[in-house]
């Protein structure tokens, strides 16, 4: 009786460290660290592999000289508010405070082992850039802008055009009110008749 063993490609993953944590990473992940000292869209290598695994696994004293971690800075700015609430009872002593850290966002555009295997991440980083959504916010106000003036020149003919309109909406209303009372006027004679 033959045993067939299906040996499964594993996929290459890195243990890095930056800003004092530990973070377990694949080629292609996205990743959340303290905020690094770098510009959008660099691409550097981080110092710090601890641990490169997959199909063959290699451990650092403490660090891994020979093994490469690359990522690409996509993105930086403040994480969602934190509150802080201090209160001591019986005091009237209450504080509130509240604080958003600072973070970078990671793109690991590839892993390289101690032998030279390299792990690339089959998509590209996509990078943020405040800039475009700047320009994009002061486009749509520009044409904001433009649609109000062009209602104020033309301001004259679209007020008396609504005025003839709402005396149109007005009449029709008036004569369902009216169509509404003489039906109920015959209704109430009718069974006024039917009574006597």
């Amino acid at each position: 009786m033959t045993v067939l063993i299906e040996i499964l490609e594993v996929e290459m993953y890195a243990i890095v460290r930056t800003g004092g944590k530990q973070y377990r990473v694949k080629a292609g992940d996205k990743l959340r660290v303290e905020k690094l000292d770098k510009d959008l869209g660099d691409e550097f290598e981080i110092p710090e592999v601890l641990w490169v695994g997959g199909a063959d696994s290699f451990s650092g004293n403490p660090v891994l000289p020979d093994a490469k971690v690359v990522a690409v800075v996509t993105h930086q700015t403040k994480a969602a508010k934190v509150l802080v609430f201090k209160k001591k009872r019986r005091q009237g002593y209450r504080k509130m405070r509240g604080h958003r850290q600072w973070y970078t966002e990671l793109f690991i555009k590839s892993i390289t082992n101690p032998k030279g295997e390299v792990s690339n991440a089959e998509a590209a980083a996509t990078v943020f850039n405040p800039e475009k959504k700047k320009m994009k916010a002061e486009a749509a106000a520009a044409a904001k802008k433009e649609a109000k003036q062009a209602k104020v020149k033309t301001g004259k003919k679209v007020t008396k055009k609504k005025a003839a309109a709402k005396k149109a909406t007005s009449k029709k209303k008036t004569a369902t009110k009216k169509k509404v009372t003489k039906k109920k006027t015959a209704a109430k004679k009718k069974t006024a008749k039917k009574k006597s």
